[in-house]
């Protein structure tokens, strides 16, 4: 038998236009001679339809689809179809279902029974639990089809990451009820260090078991969310014997003669197994978060202020990737207080980009408050103070939201997870925009990839030497640097990842950190939220981003020793 896996990019709630991705992909499967093909968690509706789910008639409209996509799909070739159901599910209730079609007839359908309720889940909300699992009899083959969570059962939680209500393993029940073969659909998004943690939860499975193991991932963005793709297929000796593309629609076949219980990569196989750089990963999430929210939100063009810094620099590379190069608007707008260097850096950046550029400088703009009755005591009073520096935020931010009102381009937030933890940023100034390209990437990863990019990625000096180079600064006031403020970016970096991804305390960071630096980090951590709470969206890379997964109150007040 032959298994096809199709990697697709649904639009959440575009359900004739996602059975039309599943219907190509059938029809390419069925010319290369698959007998089967797999598709992932809630293609239908697309990954995650939050409350459209609650919807009158949205689960209803999800069943006809896949009812009438049946009837279009090639015969002979079974489908295995994730969506939205009320099939079989008691008291008006919604599941998460994975159907088989075939020969235009809804065969078997069979629902979720793990349902996560951490992070960015909230699939509780939603949806009914199944109580049992059972195999799909397919051909000669009891397929083990399950869905995403099913298979997480048992692996080691954070404090935050709780376990689904029903505690049973499902993947286990499925081989004790003769499954030959396990069938995953998932939309498992994407955090640093994710698809390596899949393969090694993926291989105890194979390793406990002793099956083969299908398992096929969503891919693309939606909202804050990016899902990596990276489907796969394990044998049942833990080879990795066909990977799917990552970050990219993909359909690759599998002849199941490779699933022989026992089997050993024999000398000289080439088998897919690819591991990358961790900074290729971050890079390609970008890239492909920010392309599909572009794209599924109806822009097709972006407008971002560039400084000729290391983060304006880099979300331009990315927004240039997304978008491509004439969809892409930097304004630069230098103060009194921009050095030559920065406006010449921001100049080369675009110039090696190949994006539309316009110098708009401040400094009139800037001067007209200054002489404004209403806020020249303010501003005289502290010449260069706060008040000031966020002024001149503010009328960037002005300015990019005037040439996104005016051409209906998406104005982009380029801060970085750092800034906005500490709320080293200005609410309606460089915060100003639709999407928050970095919020979720650490300053020393903004390095990293930057250096990627010159030196793997492009292998030429596209961001300036110098923008990596030189010390941080918002020249926002005289002889002004990050660091006059702010913690050396590595320390404060670390202290940020163990705050927030692991939840750790003043006193265990202290035993590392110097103890005011880390108090002085939490208190600021904690005093920003409100800040964040109104920043755009932006894309998660990590376990804990600033987002729908992180609920933290805003008018709070907590003794951290």
């Amino acid at each position: 038998m032959k298994i096809a896996l199709a990697q697709l990019n649904p639009i959440v709630g575009d359900l004739h236009g996602n059975a039309e991705l599943i219907k190509a992909a059938a029809e390419k499967a069925s010319e290369v001679g698959a007998d089967l093909l797999v598709t992932s968690e809630l293609v239908i509706s697309g990954y995650p339809p939050k409350d459209l789910l609650l919807r009158e008639g949205f689960a209803h409209s999800c069943d006809r689809v896949v009812s009438s996509l049946a009837k279009e799909l090639p015969a002979g070739l079974g489908v295995l179809v994730g969506h939205p159901t009320r099939w079989g599910v008691p008291d008006g209730r919604t599941a998460n279902a994975a159907t088989l079609i075939l020969n235009g007839e809804v065969r078997d359908t069979i629902h979720k029974t793990l349902l996560p309720n951490y992070d960015v889940f909230d699939e509780q909300r939603y949806f009914r639990p199944s109580g049992r699992v059972k195999p799909i009899e397919f051909g000669n083959l009891k397929l083990g089809v399950h869905i995403c969570e099913d298979a997480w059962y048992g692996e080691p939680r954070t404090s935050y990451h709780e376990q689904p209500l029903l505690q049973f393993d499902p993947v286990a029940d499925l081989v004790a009820a003769g499954a030959d073969v396990l069938v995953n659909l998932s939309a498992s998004p994407f955090e640093k260090d994710k698809p390596h943690r899949r393969l090694n939860l993926l291989r105890r499975h194979v390793s406990k078991h002793h099956k083969a193991f299908v398992f096929v991932n969503q891919v693309g963005g939606n909202d804050d969310l990016v899902f990596d793709g990276n489907s796969m297929v394990i044998d049942a000796a833990g080879n990795v014997i066909e990977q799917l593309a990552p970050f990219a629609e993909d359909l690759r076949v599998v002849d199941t003669a490779l699933f022989v219980e026992g089997m050993k990569k024999t000398e000289g196989t080439q088998w897919r197994e690819v591991t990358r750089p961790r900074e290729a990963d971050l890079l390609d999430a970008l890239v492909l978060g920010l392309r599909d929210y572009l794209r599924k939100s109806g822009f097709k063009d972006c407008v971002l202020g560039l400084s000729g810094g290391i983060d304006s620099a880099l979300a331009a590379y990315i927004a240039t990737q997304a978008a491509g190069q004439g969809h892409v608007h930097g304004l630069l707008m230098p103060s009194r207080y921009s050095s030559e260097h920065s406006i010449s850096d921001a100049c080369i950046l675009a110039e090696n980009l190949g994006i539309d550029h316009a110098v708009v400088p401040i400094d009139a703009m800037h001067r007209a408050y200054e002489v404004t009755t209403v806020v020249d005591t303010d501003l005289a009073s502290q010449p260069a103070g706060l008040a000031d520096q966020n002024l001149q935020a503010r009328i960037r931010g002005a300015l990019v939201m005037i040439r996104s009102n005016r051409h209906g381009w998406l104005a982009l937030a380029t801060g970085n997870k750092s800034e906005l933890a500490v709320g080293y940023c200005t609410l309606y100034g460089d915060m100003a925009g639709g999407f928050a390209v970095l919020c979720d990437l650490l300053k020393r990863d903004v390095y990293a990839v930057s250096r990627y990019i010159n030196d793997v990625r492009e292998c030429r000096e596209v961001i300036p030497l110098s923008s990596i180079t030189k010390p941080p600064s918002a020249e926002l006031a005289p002889d002004q640097f990050d660091q006059d403020t702010l913690p050396p970016y590595p320390v404060l970096d670390a202290i940020l990842e163990g705050l927030i991804e692991r939840e750790e305390s003043i006193a265990t960071l202290s035993e590392s950190f110097p103890a005011e630096t880390v108090r002085w980090v939490a208190t600021r951590l904690d005093r920003n939220e409100f800040k964040r709470r109104q920043m755009p969206p932006g894309i998660k890379l990590t376990s804990r981003a600033f987002g729908s997964g992180r609920r933290m109150p805003m008018a709070a007040k907590f003794d951290w020793s």
